[in-house]
């Protein structure tokens, strides 16, 4: 079977919410398209409002579109098989509290119905994987937001599917755990697998994604390649060797004569937290005109 280049593809996909009592609508999403490509890491983005969990929930079956068309693993949302090769960490994730971190994981692999060695493997790897190993007999409930966040992305993770659905990964991290939550996701990227992720921490995103769709009032605004969307057009930038401290004086007349050491050279960038707020920004203002 030729895998598809596209993991995810929306074309014009338009989703109304209606007051029941009333004539009120509120179009959450409107008139969306973009894709996904196999085995790269998106970042999802937007103000609160802006339309990304009704998108999330479209893509995994738990909501109908109003109009527009949503392709996920080349099948509808709704199609039972695509549902047993997507993983999903939502922003809040409610365990049984009473579970340990192995009951749990075995209690997710029983719902994809898994045989018992290859689920024994599993829940063994993960729980190494996201640094549980120590904990792994202590009930949740005695776990602290981020250990939580961690089992999270091991539920998440427990029937090895094709495309992950991250909602805010990194909540309740400290910056080592969330460090390592980054190398995770890497890691997953290099072992072939497609991430949407979505977070309102933009150094995350930036850090870690290939490309990046921004929404506002559920319309796109931007959507590209992190780098390039993020690159400052006619600016270059250089980092040199200063051996002898010197380098501030020398570089007003630089030569090859000065004995300056060129160690890597490339476009010139703004943060992604920048590009964020200039984006809606700007998106703000064309809505007012």
């Amino acid at each position: 079977m030729i895998a598809q280049k596209y993991v995810v593809e929306i074309n014009n996909l338009t989703k109304v919410y209606r007051n029941l009592f009333s004539s009120c609508e509120v179009k959450a999403v409107d008139n969306l398209s973009f894709y996904i490509r196999r085995g790269e890491v998106c970042g999802f983005l937007g103000p609160n409002g802006a339309g990304k969990t009704t998108t999330v929930m479209l893509l995994l079956g738990f909501l109908k579109p109003t109009s527009g068309t949503i392709s996920v693993l080349g099948q509808k949302p709704s199609h039972v098989g695509v549902k047993e090769r997507i993983g999903f960490l939502p922003e809040e994730s409610y365990f049984y509290k009473f579970f340990n971190a192995d009951e749990i994981l075995d209690y997710y692999g029983s719902l994809f119905k898994m045989e018992s060695k290859v689920k024994r493997r599993r829940i063994d790897e993960l729980i190494e994987m996201v640094g549980l190993k120590e904990a792994r007999k202590r009930r949740l409930r005695e776990y602290s937001k981020g250990m939580l966040r961690r089992i999270g992305i091991a539920q998440a993770l427990i029937n090895d599917p094709e495309f992950i659905i991250l909602d805010e990964p990194t909540s309740g991290l400290d910056p080592i755990g969330t460090q390592e939550v980054k190398e995770l996701i890497i890691n997953l990227k290099q072992s072939g697998k497609t991430i949407l992720m979505s977070s309102h921490l933009l150094a995350d995103v930036q850090g870690v994604c290939d490309r990046v769709i921004l929404l506002h009032q559920g319309k796109l605004i931007v959507e590209g390649p992190t780098r390039e969307i993020l690159s400052k057009k006619g600016y270059f930038r250089f980092e040199v060797q200063d051996d002898t401290g010197s380098t501030r004086e020398q570089i007003r007349n630089f030569t090859e004569q000065n004995g300056i050491k060129i160690t890597s050279m490339g476009t010139s960038a703004i943060t992604l937290e920048e590009f964020f707020v200039k984006s809606i920004k700007n998106a703000g203002n064309n809505n007012i005109q």
